[in-house]
């Protein structure tokens, strides 16, 4: 599944990217961000560096529906809740608080 890209957005305005890779993910803030953008969290202060980890990084992770509410959600946008960067992908367009994630084209 690696090659899946999103773009992340904060109080609607592009921030910068994810993308899944075969060793983990990336998460690239957008050089126009990169002037006068905040930080999406405090996990991730502005850099020009990417950010690369194995696992979804936490802030994203903590986007996700879980528990209950992640069952339902995997079995009526039939997503494996294992795949958390399509999960991401399949929920997260209208998140609650300030950031979107919607599929890269």
């Amino acid at each position: 599944m690696s090659g899946r890209k999103a773009n992340v957005y904060f109080k609607n305005r592009l921030a910068g990217q994810l993308h899944e890779t075969d060793c983990g993910f990336v998460f690239q803030y957008d050089p126009v961000y990169l002037a006068n953008g905040k930080p999406i969290s405090l996990t991730l202060p502005v850099r020009a560096e990417p950010y690369v980890s194995e696992k979804l990084p936490s802030f994203f992770e903590g986007l996700l529906p879980e528990g209950w509410y992640e069952e339902i959600v995997s079995k009526v946008l039939k997503v494996d809740p294992v795949d958390r960067f399509g999960m991401l992908l399949a929920t997260c367009r209208d998140c609650v608080g300030a950031a979107s994630i919607e599929p890269a084209e």
